[in-house]
């Protein structure tokens, strides 16, 4: 184990420069789903420099790309994503507010670190493959579109994650530790109502609004809480008001909700439901509902065994190596948080891994070691379309931390920090420890089988794409 983490940090640590300089190209490109030309070309010329084969435009998808070594059995995948959020543009390393471009995006989620972590990941273990002539195959996946488009679950359903021996992920957080919760399954539906407009004051009797059908189907839906189990989430906005005109009896008018359980199955169920009440209210108004599905998510499962892997991984190649310099960055950010929500999230740390990190971490401006591997029973109240790959091959997922404790999710300030050597420093970090854990798999096919075998039990062989067949990726962003 320790030889093999020498060996890693080795590898990663001479292309360290190298991998610095693209996650600053692909900050600076922050290019929105499925629009990530520049930042899927920086990825893929490194892997060609590096000998992979790169196979582009999966799943009908211009900017999904898969970039293999070697040959045969075992097959590990790696995946990395690259887009960026909208209005989130911002000067690296300000703690004021300051764009970078007014109004433009910004990596608020820290996928420019992300992308490139995974890709240095891969490299490494080619590397090592090449140097000790172990047989298999390491494959980086690029996966766009994480943010507004779910892209991995149009790539699994078209079966691009097939015949996978095990899947390694990371993301980047203020802790570093293995994702242990399940996330909830997601499913998304536009409800457009079509109704007949007329003069509201002269002639309201023939008029039918389907603005009224929307307002009847939240009320229906929000006593549809009451009576679906506690985990289940529901959230909703207006896509189309039906125009600014009191006088007139809108015709046209629709939602967009978000419909959120522990399971996929359970979403499914949860969403038949809500399509009743658009049907519902769609019946007390005259008017027509059409449903149409935009997107779904299922349940994200971590695999025990793998994640146990990465465990021992993290813990042989270390934390983040941060310095005084980083830490300097993540106090500017810091010192203008709320002290109380900085605490929350230290208590948070101590609620989960235990009581005795809540003194090692209260005033820090970084997390700096490995916290224990937890499989809490509560689940990660959100969704993610990892989840979709986890459902056709056994999956483990990393945190590292790139940010300053307290740095909230989709902010400028994590956009910020992002673009610095703190964000650097945990990508690293990431890449060490992932490249460790396929390479242990890849000489271990025993663990692997026990992977495999706890995913059959845990899924039944069994995965359920929530997008139906016909509706494609939301390229132009057309729901």
């Amino acid at each position: 184990m320790e030889r093999l983490a020498e060996k890693i940090t080795q590898f990663v640590r001479k292309n360290e420069k190298k991998y610095c300089e693209i996650s600053e190209k692909i900050w600076q490109y922050a290019e929105l789903a499925f629009h990530e030309e520049k930042s899927a070309k920086a990825l893929t010329d490194l892997l060609e420099q590096e000998g992979f084969r790169v196979t582009a435009g999966l799943a009908g998808i211009p900017t999904a790309f898969v970039a293999e070594y070697g040959l045969g059995k075992p097959k590990i995948g790696i995946l990395g994503e690259y887009d960026a959020l909208p209005s989130l543009s911002q000067k690296a390393g300000y703690n004021r507010r300051e764009p970078l471009t007014p109004g433009g995006a910004g990596h608020g989620c820290g996928h420019n670190l992300l992308g490139v972590g995974a890709a240095a990941a891969a490299i490494a273990v080619k590397d090592y493959m090449r140097e000790t002539r172990l047989p298999g195959t390491i494959a980086f996946y690029g996966c766009p579109a994480e943010e507004n488009g779910s892209a991995k679950v149009y790539l699994s359903r078209d079966g691009v994650f097939e015949g996978l021996d095990g899947v390694f992920t990371w993301h980047p957080g203020s802790n570093n530790s293995i994702m242990g919760e399940h996330s909830l399954a997601a499913v998304s539906v536009v409800y457009r109502f079509h109704g007949r407009a007329t003069h509201a004051a002269g002639q309201p009797h023939l008029g039918r609004s389907a603005l009224d059908a929307c307002e009847l189907m939240n009320v229906g839906v929000n006593y549809l809480r009451e009576h679906m189990i506690q985990e289940a989430r529901i959230h909703y906005a207006y896509r189309d008001a039906g125009g600014g005109a009191p006088n007139v009896v809108q015709d046209h008018a629709a939602l967009y909700y978000f419909i959120r359980s522990p399971k996929i199955s359970q979403a499914l169920e949860l969403r038949e439901r809500v399509d009743n009440c658009a049907r519902g209210a769609a019946l007390m108004t005259g008017t027509t509902a059409e449903i149409l599905p935009v997107d779904g998510m299922c349940d994200y499962l971590p695999n025990r065994v793998l994640s146990g892997v990465l465990q021992q991984s993290f813990e042989a190649t270390g934390a983040p190596e941060f310095n005084e310099i980083d830490r300097q960055i993540a106090r500017s950010f810091q010192q203008d948080y709320p002290p109380a929500e900085v605490q929350s999230k230290v208590k948070a740390y101590g609620a989960k891994f235990g009581e005795e990190y809540v003194p090692m971490f209260s005033g820090k401006p970084l997390q700096d070691v490995v916290f224990p591997l937890r499989f809490p029973s509560t689940p990660l109240f959100g969704s993610t379309d990892v989840g979709d790959v986890s459902y056709v091959a056994p999956t483990a997922w990393l945190n590292a931390a790139c940010y300053a404790i307290g740095t909230s999710g989709h902010s400028w300030q994590l956009a910020a920090q992002g673009g610095t050597s703190v964000g650097q420093k945990g990508m690293l970090a990431a890449a060490r420890a992932i490249a460790h854990g396929a390479v242990t798999v890849l000489e271990n096919p025993a663990l692997l089988k026990e992977a495999g075998e706890e995913h059959q039990k845990t899924t039944g062989g069994v995965y359920v794409c929530a997008v139906p067949d016909d509706v494609k990726p939301h390229i132009e962003g057309d729901f």
